[in-house]
């Protein structure tokens, strides 16, 4: 068990409150992306296709608590991009634990070494660390050699200054259960506190779209780890009930409200991995937006999803609605034999619509109206610059 006792007790004790108050949708984890620029352009990344002046925005300290006050989720994930490129995130920490929120800081790790002494170690607080398997998989997944390495020794290095460290895991087509099991026993020897595993979702915008996994090839590889690890007490910070999802052994539809994402667009309809629209406040967020048209059987963009952020919400309803099927996958674990659950039908999934383009160039005309953006011309490409929010 990757999650710590207090937060257990925290986050159950309000997913009962909601029910108990007849809430039929509520937030779990709030995505907090205050920027999409990153100091790598992995292949299977679709938040940094963005022209720089998007790139260049960042969610300010006063908009990221505004986020968490709004939201109201006890969890909140940091992700991006980079976010130890944005120079007031120490304080953007400190604000959230000061708001009694439980905080998973996600980076690759190549700034950690040098970020590290502005954060202090806290029991709500872990850093989360892009892992993407051994040295060559995780390497090949970031498109850069060595950075497996610089991570691994930022792990050392903060597990030693006292801080709680998970890693965050995202598998591809090509995967193999024998060489994630080591590498899984390999983390544990690590000392991390815990794994968060996923297969990588289908972002239409990634450069690499030959080895994204489909939902069949997703179930039997997570089987075939799982078998692996019958025994061995890895540790992830995910529910039992998902990780028994990833198996093939319970039929869940999305929950994409589980994890609302805002990012420098504003809120993002309908998750953290599809932008189909935006708001300009969580209420309009969770009051406008139609959440049944997203979601496997229900949309094309969907069809082969099965990643945390849409699932792991699905996984906590299911546990307060059947206790019993929860506490089973607890004790037991991912049952890795025997028949799968009955797949979702596609037959009746409306087709995508593809609107990344105009959602750009409807940020663009905004910034250009924006007083306190400056955007000029770069002689070079004659791309437009923006100089006014860039660390």
């Amino acid at each position: 068990m990757g999650v710590p006792l207090n937060q257990a007790i925290r986050v159950g004790a309000y997913v009962l409150k909601q029910h108990m108050l007849g809430r039929k949708r509520y937030p779990l984890v709030l995505m907090l992306e205050p920027l999409f620029r990153c100091n790598l352009a992995c292949n299977g990344c679709g938040k940094i296709d963005y022209p720089a002046p998007i790139l260049n925005q960042r969610l300010s300290y006063e908009e990221c608590m505004e986020a968490a006050d709004e939201c109201g989720a006890p969890v909140v994930a940091i992700a991006g991009g980079e976010p130890l490129l944005h120079k007031d995130m120490p304080r953007i920490v400190e604000g959230l634990l000061k708001r009694g929120k439980f905080i998973y800081l996600c980076t690759n790790a190549l700034l950690l070494d040098k970020k590290m002494e502005q954060y202090k170690p806290h029991k709500n607080f872990a850093w989360d660390v892009h892992l993407d398997g051994d040295k060559e998989m995780h390497d090949v997944s970031v498109s850069q050699g060595g950075v497996f390495d610089i991570a691994v020794d930022a792990i050392r290095k903060a597990k030693d200054a006292g801080f709680r460290l998970c890693i965050n895991t995202t598998l591809f087509d090509g995967a193999q259960p024998e060489r994630v099991g080591k590498f899984m026993d390999d983390a544990m020897a690590l000392g991390i506190d815990g794994v968060m595993i996923s297969p990588g979702y289908a972002y239409e915008r990634a450069p690499d779209q030959e080895h994204f996994l489909n939902r069949q090839k997703t179930k039997d590889l997570f089987r075939g780890i799982f078998r692996l690890g019958k025994g061995k007490k890895w540790k992830f910070n995910q529910s039992a009930l998902f990780l028994d999802f990833l198996a093939g052994n319970q039929k869940f539809a999305c929950t994409p409200w589980g994890k609302p994402t805002r990012n420098v667009f504003g809120w993002q309809r309908p998750c953290y991995l599809l932008g189909e629209g935006y708001t300009k406040t969580f209420a309009e967020l969770m009051a406008s937006t139609d959440w049944d048209k997203y979601g496997t059987g229900n949309y094309e963009k969907c069809a082969d999803c099965m990643v945390h952020s849409g699932y792991e919400a699905s996984a906590v309803r299911e546990a307060v609605a059947h206790p019993l099927n929860y506490i089973k996958s607890a004790i037991f674990g991912p049952r890795t034999e025997g028949a799968m659950a009955e797949e979702i039908s596609l037959e009746h999934q409306r087709p995508a619509d593809y609107v990344f383009s105009r959602h750009v160039e409807e940020k663009m005309e905004s910034l250009k109206k924006d007083p306190k953006v400056r955007v000029t011309r770069s002689g070079a490409t004659k791309a437009p610059e923006v100089l006014g929010t860039a660390d």
